[in-house]
């Protein structure tokens, strides 16, 4: 896959491109990332990329004719072509995942009060990441390549991208490391019980606990099951399903406490 970002700030992108999991992903050739400076494309004898709007108001307006041209000299005829806008649909892990099918991704990032409305004309979308104001569309881009790319054969493991928060508008359950107890917290034995069933039953509870309790507008939208709605009226009770008692007896020889 190949993502270009325009943008005016190319310096911001250095580090995002030469760490961690990007730098592996890249390195690989799971996908390329292109940034350009769309202050090489302007043809204002100052240089200029940007300009008090038309009809007086607040600050400088991104101009039309660099982020024109400096797209049409780096897109393709495959090109998905993004502008981050207040006025674009939420960015989320659907969106994502959408993208990640795509075989060329343009960024399109804006910068200071706006940029002129006909470029919003030269886009095939329109996206936001929230309702908040940022200084500029660089931050959003890193994000939405971030979330792309890890997304891609090859960039993580495959196991890695199977119980995620968002996957079918769960969020993912509690996940622990060593040591058992810490600050007197303990992790939950059931994870030590050596029946997998019995563990992937149990963060399937867990997820539908959280997602209902921290996002009940995700979770709204889950169709449950009758699997599911037993293990929620589980979550009413004081007691211990019988199911989870039989792991934790059968799973004592596995305990490390």
């Amino acid at each position: 896959m190949n993502i270009t970002i325009l943008t005016l700030f190319p310096e911001m992108f250095e580090g995002f491109a030469t760490n961690s999991i990007m730098k592996r992903a890249l390195g690989k050739g799971v996908a390329t990332l292109k940034v350009v400076n769309i202050r090489d494309y302007t043809k204002d004898k100052y240089g200029r990329t940007d300009t008090p709007p038309v009809g007086g108001g607040a600050g400088l307006i991104e101009k039309c004719q660099p982020i024109v041209d400096a797209l049409n000299a780096n897109k393709t005829p495959s090109s998905h072509v993004i502008l981050m806008s207040p006025r674009g649909g939420t960015y989320n892990q659907k969106t994502a995942q959408r993208f990640a099918q795509l075989e060329d991704l343009v960024i399109i990032c804006g910068h200071y009060e706006g940029i002129d409305e006909r470029v919003n004309s030269y886009v095939d979308e329109l996206v936001s990441i929230g309702d908040y104001v940022l200084t500029g569309g660089e931050i959003p881009a890193m994000a939405i390549a971030d979330s792309v790319i890890r997304l891609l054969d090859g960039a993580i493991s495959k196991d890695s991208l199977t119980d995620e928060s968002f996957n079918n508008d769960l969020l993912e359950y509690p996940q622990f490391t060593e040591p058992y107890e810490y600050d007197g917290q303990t992790i939950p034995d059931i994870l030590y019980c050596g029946n997998h069933q019995a563990i992937e039953k149990w963060r399937r509870k867990q997820s539908l606990s959280l997602t209902r309790k921290y996002r009940p507008d995700l979770f709204a939208k889950i169709s449950l099951s009758k699997q599911d709605k037993k293990l929620l009226a589980e979550l009413e009770s004081d007691e211990t399903p019988k199911w989870e008692k039989t792991a934790l007896e059968k799973g004592k020889k596995f305990m490390k406490h």
